[in-house]
């Protein structure tokens, strides 16, 4: 009854914050014409006056960036629950093991030679893995042991040497062009959502969420410790491995769509477990829910804040440090 009652909340408060978002706008649209709209493009009828403008505005516009929106903030809380429990730790998040600095060095690295965009995307997802396979490299050569602490150690150095990469091609890259380009990028936004590419990428994405989701039970007993879990007849390699594996996908694939967008991950999990216990099996898709509602009314605030839309990877961070510190206080009550 518990589980079905917060997860009924969150579904709830998701739809609220989608509605709002289709609503908000600097071309505000009333809930009485945005639900005729929506009866016309289900079930027909005769077409209202403004209905062309509102087909612009909702379909073409809106929708793509409240999908994205959804997909993002889903997949960036998953992950980062899902890298909390692996690694037994309350401050990993989805960049633990390097994935956010290789997949901005790929950013950075296709927009320095290339103008397609889909090479930029493809550069993107090749190095947020190849990010990850060093962390898991370096871990192993650093201790034959496979611990956790030994794969965030290779994360921190994976991270740190593809920062200190993009930062060689930030200084070679064109100061007039190419470089206004990359900050812009590695700052976030959604304002290049389109519906095409929010249905491509919302296949592999959203297997990954799942994935991550029906693991919830493997996590419960990942968190117990390798020792534990091993006793209880769960092979723990194989299952950081598949979990890695997901999460990297889903947040690299979020990196291609949408840039850097940081702490989401991180808060977000903690947020949850705060509220509904420390049980991945109603914290998983409890933190999609909640991640998805965030990303929702983060980038609402972004559009309309100030009269130029603000990079919403900048505007999660500001309201994300604050929010930590207050968590922090209550953290281990949590963890515990």
């Amino acid at each position: 009854m518990r589980y079905w009652l917060y997860l009924g909340g969150g579904m709830a408060l998701l739809l609220l914050c989608a509605l709002l978002a289709l609503s908000w706008g600097q071309y505000p649209i009333a809930p009485e014409t945005l639900l005729a709209f929506a009866h016309y493009k289900l079930f027909g009828g005769e077409a209202q006056e403004g209905f062309a403008l509102l087909e612009n505005i909702i379909i073409q516009i809106r929708l793509p960036r409240i999908l994205l929106a959804i997909l993002i903030g889903a997949a960036l809380s998953v992950s980062g629950a899902a890298f909390q429990a692996m690694f037994v730790n309350p401050l990993v998040s989805p960049g633990i093991l390097g994935v956010l600095g290789g997949a901005s060095f790929g950013a950075a690295l296709g927009m320095l030679v290339s103008t397609q965009w889909w090479m930029v995307q493809l550069l993107v997802f090749v190095f947020g893995f190849a990010a990850v396979g060093f962390a898991v490299m370096v871990g192993s050569m650093v201790s034959n042991s496979r611990s956790s602490v030994m794969l965030v150690l290779g994360g921190v150095i994976s991270g740190s040497l593809f920062t200190a990469l993009l930062s060689v091609v930030k200084y070679v890259a064109d100061p007039y062009s190419t470089l206004p380009a990359i900050v812009y990028w590695l700052m976030g936004s959604l304002s290049m959502a389109a519906l095409d590419e929010v249905a491509l990428v919302s296949i592999p994405m959203g297997l990954s969420i799942l994935g991550l989701l029906f693991m919830g039970k493997y996590f419960d007993l990942l968190s117990l410790g390798d020792e534990e879990a091993k006793a209880l007849g769960i092979d723990v390699t194989q299952m950081r491995l598949i979990a890695i594996v997901l999460a990297t996908l889903a947040s690299s694939l979020c990196v291609v769509m949408a840039g850097i967008i940081g702490w989401v991950g991180l808060i977000i999990p903690h947020i949850v477990r705060m509220a509904a216990g420390p049980s991945h099996t109603l914290l998983m898709p409890l933190s999609a829910l909640m991640g998805a509602a965030f990303m929702l009314l983060a980038d609402s605030v972004s559009r309309l804040a100030l009269s130029v839309e603000i990079p919403i990877g900048i505007l999660t961070s500001l309201i994300g440090i604050p929010v930590f510190i207050i968590v922090l206080k209550n953290a281990r009550a949590a963890w515990n």
